[in-house]
């Protein structure tokens, strides 16, 4: 054969484990994951405290059927569940300017700190990779910009359906909807979520694109967007990883539950501190994730990029 041999075609999840297992060695690239994750996680957590303790609260519990939640009013009336969760975002859309500013901060904040960890793991990943700081700032308001829209659209979605399902039906003294609003939300989540992993790719395989080529925002873009035979793979990666987070939520979630039956003879503080446990390491294993998608859309461009750049070169 004349010049290098042609790779051979490479699986999306052919070599994840492979990729799995280099991140587990390297234990400090999820530590640079959660430190600027949760250099901005902790301002978001004094927000959600400021909401939580707020003088607003005492309006955001004035809804229907407002008495205390429990076993028997989620079982015997379900209505009560469905309006003061409804009501209860109504009254937050209300009051979302209060927290405008607060949230534009951490909007502001957000990229640029991502931005210096997630260079810091690929250039560890691969150290002749480009400082590419400003063109991976701006990505990152792109990609939180992206994050924002969904999120928003998300809970419009779901502020429309329980006041179509579950507020206007009581409000004429009808039944409500409760099952078909049900459907409906999981739909959406869904659509939203397939929708999500199939595009939100772009804008996290760019940043590779503009420090291996040494592209601008657009042809960074424009380049992972035409990635050719690598963009089934990359979508496939995506999606994996997707269906890993939801797994992690749920395996947070069941673990969670796991001390309730034996609450009546468990004290609270136990409570709090195995949630609080199954929280950090909820936050780790998403974290290891993050970075394991992180190198394998690395070692993916590697190994189709790197084998066409020599034989171009020869």
């Amino acid at each position: 054969m004349e010049g290098h041999a042609k790779a051979a075609p490479v699986r999306g999840t052919q070599s994840f484990v492979g990729v799995m297992a280099e991140v587990f060695k390297r234990p400090g690239l999820v530590g640079i994951e959660a430190g600027w994750r949760w250099s901005v996680g902790l301002l978001m957590l004094a927000m959600a405290f400021e909401l939580w303790y707020s003088p607003y609260d005492l309006l955001l519990s004035h809804t229907p059927f407002q008495g205390g939640w429990s076993c028997a009013n989620i079982i015997f009336d379900p209505s009560f569940v469905g309006v003061d969760v409804a009501g209860k975002m109504t009254w937050l859309w209300w009051f979302a300017p209060k927290y405008g500013l607060d949230l534009a901060i951490l909007f502001l904040i957000w990229p640029v700190v991502s931005v210096l960890g997630r260079d810091s793991i690929f250039r560890r990943l691969d150290g002749g990779l480009r400082k590419m700081r400003g063109t991976l700032i701006v990505l990152g308001y792109l990609r939180a910009l992206l994050t924002v829209t969904v999120l928003g659209s998300w809970a419009a979605g779901l502020l429309y359906i329980s006041r179509w399902a579950v507020l206007t039906p009581l409000y004429v003294h009808a039944e409500p909807s409760y099952v078909p609003g049900f459907a409906c939300l999981v739909c959406m989540t869904l659509v939203m979520f397939v929708v999500w992993c199939t595009v939100s790719w772009v804008l996290q395989v760019a940043p590779i694109m503009a420090m291996g080529r040494g592209l601008g925002v657009v042809g960074s873009v424009r380049a992972a967007w035409r990635s050719g035979e690598l963009r089934g793979k990359l979508v496939e990666i995506n999606l994996v990883m997707g269906i890993v987070k939801v797994a992690l939520v749920v395996l947070a979630l069941v673990f969670s539950a796991c001390p309730l039956p034996f609450s009546n003879v468990e004290t609270q503080e136990f409570l709090n501190w195995w949630w609080v446990g199954v929280g950090v390491l909820w936050v780790v294993a998403s974290d290891y994730f993050h970075v394991v998608r992180a190198a394998a859309y690395l070692r993916l461009w590697q190994a189709y990029e790197l084998p066409s750049s020599a034989e171009a070169a020869s």
